[in-house]
């Protein structure tokens, strides 16, 4: 990922995270809504829909995502998600 002068850019989500929010869960979004700045509360997830995805992630893709995925709020953005993905082991 290259950076502007000046300019942040947004990290691309990863395949695995965006297809468990519109396949396993059924997030009703376009894919520019699914952005590292969006919200799990802005696409109608709340505390259980996030412990949901945590299972389906660690069952689908055999992995064991770390002590904070459980600790995702509605209020985190999926960009913290994704970094927790980055170190899913």
């Amino acid at each position: 990922m290259t950076q502007e002068a000046g300019q942040d850019v947004q990290p691309v989500l990863p395949d695995r995270l965006v297809t468990l929010l519109t396949s396993h869960l059924d997030v009703k979004a376009e894919p520019e809504q699914l952005t590292a700045v969006t919200t799990f509360e802005s696409l109608g997830m709340d505390s259980l829909s996030l412990m949901e995805l945590v299972v389906a992630a660690e069952e689908e893709f055999g992995i064991v995502l770390p002590e904070e995925a459980v600790e995702l709020s509605p209020a985190a953005t999926l960009g913290e998600a994704a970094r927790m993905f980055e170190h899913a082991r």
